[in-house]
């Protein structure tokens, strides 16, 4: 086989992978706004829907854990069809009828399953990409899921949330989502790192990074978990809500972007904290704007989201401009655990204030991270140097609401 073969192949198989993955997110987003709205809107206890969103993140934790033995006993195949059958698993149970229990049980198993796919997924890519185009195809395959995310919303929008058609479309397209990986030609890759944490390193290398993942994980998860329930208990209609969950996925792209590109630029750490700055402000305005200025509303949540998507992305870069390559396998070992801790913590402490302080709740949470971030990037300001420009790796776009897996592959590949 020639060259040129095996780098068509290569691109095709890719290109399978983020269709696969796509498919997933679209199914995902349909969740994400159904289980929220279906739960505030039932006779169900206040806690539940927040509960739902805990659940997800603290089976991402598991996940995290559990995908790397997985993967090393039958292989990233095997372990890409057992992590799809959670999915419809999951998926399954909440078409049973609504049981909020039940949910938050089902939830908490797509997290396990979300989790591991995103490991399997780009253990793939990287492993299949030619080091001219990686960066390129990871950041395409971001946008791709996050996109899917905000497509799965929308679809969501245009379906009853009566009855059981949203988790049987999320079956559905799941199921479309083993196909091409199923029928892939791409080797096999080597297995991933295993999940080696090392919180001191993390702290002495960059305690501005990891602090600042552990903000993002917990910001992510709040701004996107709560958000629809939020709106759902302000009698926002069905298909706003949707189309409001669609809109904040395109922050990811239109935020997200010129910050990073400026952090390549200037002090990251700068950088970080004009962003907090603008998660601030937009929750401010998300606290005052009326819903029933909808176009306005759809503006300020996807600002913040995409500002809370940029802490996470300009953070690991951060990271990386403090770190030793040959400490970077246990670095992403330890930030992957660290955002999701955060993502269940936060969260969790969300719903059990909720019910004292009122739907709005998520959002003071949001603010009282971001101006503690704020305040203790400013101090070690004062204390370390910049990172020269010519010492900084090249920002990439990455999503807090897709694990960064990738540098524990890239490790384990490189170690071979």
């Amino acid at each position: 086989m020639t060259d040129g073969t095996q780098r068509a192949s290569s691109l095709f198989s890719i290109t399978a992978i983020v269709v696969s993955m796509t498919l997933v997110a679209i199914g995902n987003g349909i969740m994400l706004a159904y289980v929220p709205y279906v739960l505030s809107r039932a006779d169900a206890p206040s806690w539940t829907p927040g509960a739902a969103v805990t659940a997800i993140a603290f089976g991402g934790l598991l996940g995290c854990i559990l995908a790397g033995p997985v993967i090393r006993r039958v292989g990233h195949a095997r372990a890409f069809s057992c992590s799809m059958a959670l999915v419809l698993i999951a998926a399954f149970l909440i078409a049973l009828g609504v049981h909020p229990i039940l949910w938050i049980v089902a939830r908490g198993i797509y997290g396990v399953a979300g989790n591991a796919n995103f490991i399997i997924a780009q253990s793939w890519l990287n492993h299949a990409a030619d080091n001219r185009w990686r960066g390129k195809a990871m950041s395409f395959f971001y946008m791709a899921y996050v996109l899917g995310l905000g497509v799965g919303a929308w679809l969501f929008g245009r379906m009853p949330a009566d009855g059981n058609l949203a988790p049987l479309f999320t079956i559905f397209v799941t199921t479309l989502a083993i196909l091409p990986i199923g029928l892939t030609r791409l080797p096999t890759p080597p297995a991933p790192a295993r999940v080696s944490v090392d919180f001191a390193m993390a702290w002495r290398n960059s305690p501005v990074a990891l602090i600042g993942v552990l903000a993002a994980g917990g910001l992510s998860m709040v701004v996107q978990g709560f958000t629809p329930i939020y709106a759902a208990t302000n009698k926002v209609g069905q298909q706003d809500v949707a189309l409001l969950m669609l809109v904040m996925q395109f922050g990811l792209i239109f935020v997200q972007y010129p910050l990073g590109t400026l952090s390549d630029r200037i002090d990251r750490r700068v950088v970080l904290i004009v962003t907090c700055l603008l998660i601030t402000g937009a929750a401010v305005a998300a606290l005052f704007v009326s819903f029933q200025a909808l176009f306005v509303l759809m503006l300020v949540f996807a600002l913040w989201a995409g500002a809370v998507e940029s802490v996470y992305s300009i953070a690991n870069a951060h990271a990386n401009d403090r770190t030793d390559p040959d400490d970077f396998v246990p670095l992403a070992s330890t930030l992957l655990v660290a955002w999701s801790v955060s993502a269940t913590l936060v969260p969790l402490a969300v719903t059990a204030l909720t019910p004292s302080f009122g739907p709005q709740t998520f959002i003071y949470a949001v603010i009282a991270v971001a101006l503690a971030y704020i305040a203790f990037v400013a101090q070690r300001l004062r204390l370390r140097e910049t990172v020269p420009t010519q010492a900084r790796e090249g920002f990439e776009i990455r999503s807090a609401q897709v694990p960064n897996a990738g540098a524990l592959v890239e490790g384990d590949k490189a170690a071979e």
